[in-house]
């Protein structure tokens, strides 16, 4: 069952947006050669906390970080570690929520690190625009494939490949809400959209093959052929006077 947010639960996940995007510019000022991914979850936990909130992440089905930190192939659910430690020209992809007074907002964005190469500073961007695309055709009276076919036609035709077997999602006192919100899909067809939707929609765009593997702990994602990866998400709320980005707290990051 979809949930539909009214005006005040939207000024809710409004506020666990904010926190959510704030924790990322948290992350992004930390991103250098020689740290590691455990020193950047960390300082995430500190800010959420610091912020009244919750890391939504820490714990979730068991999730040992407050943010899935996954660093070139790696496409998603990375787990921060002590040992990981990052390389100049790596890229990586900080996912990261927070819980607000009953509310979740849950966002993800890919930096570089150091100096990275024209290709991986493509992908980046590209991956982000396929995002703005996805959010051209949020209407209301638009259906998720409108979106998911926006998202993925910017993908191919610079082409990368969007990967199918993650998809974005409803979101608001659950983290994980209905619908999937998949980043392809077929324009005038599946779910309809409507004011009161609660969304995270999340390209997560590959170089090579769109198909992905799960590492034996569990949890990390990886690109199939080992070719590099990036991830853009926020969460948004439709409503009948257009699109809400609730975890955009800095224009064009």
């Amino acid at each position: 069952m979809i949930h539909l947010k009214n005006s005040t639960q939207i000024a809710l996940m409004k506020d666990a947006g904010r926190i959510t995007g704030e924790a990322l510019l948290v992350a992004r000022d930390m991103i250098r050669p020689g740290i590691s991914t455990y020193e950047i979850d960390q300082a995430i936990r500190s800010y959420i906390e610091k912020c009244g909130a919750k890391p939504a992440f820490l714990g979730y089905q068991g999730f040992p970080g407050s943010a899935c930190i996954s660093i070139n192939d790696e496409v998603i659910h990375g787990i921060p570690s002590r040992n990981r430690i990052l390389m100049d020209g790596d890229i990586v992809k900080i996912d990261t929520g927070a819980t607000y007074r009953g509310y979740v907002g849950d966002s993800a964005r890919t930096i570089p690190v150091g100096q990275v190469s024209d290709e991986a500073k493509k992908l980046i961007q590209v991956t982000r625009d396929s995002f703005w695309a996805g959010i051209d055709a949020v209407r209301v009276g638009n259906r998720l494939g409108d979106v998911g076919s926006a998202i993925d036609t910017v993908v191919r035709k610079n082409g990368f490949s969007t990967v199918r077997q993650y998809v974005g999602h409803g979101i608001g006192e659950a983290m994980h809400e209905a619908p999937d919100v998949p980043n392809y899909g077929t324009p005038g067809r599946g779910t309809r959209l409507c004011a009161g939707m609660t969304l995270a929609i999340e390209p997560m765009v590959n170089i090579g093959t769109h198909e992905v593997k799960v590492l034996p702990d569990g949890w990390t994602v990886k690109t199939l052929d080992g070719s590099l990866s990036a991830h853009y998400e926020n969460t948004i709320a439709l409503t009948s006077d257009g699109v809400l980005v609730l975890t955009e707290v800095e224009k064009g990051f």
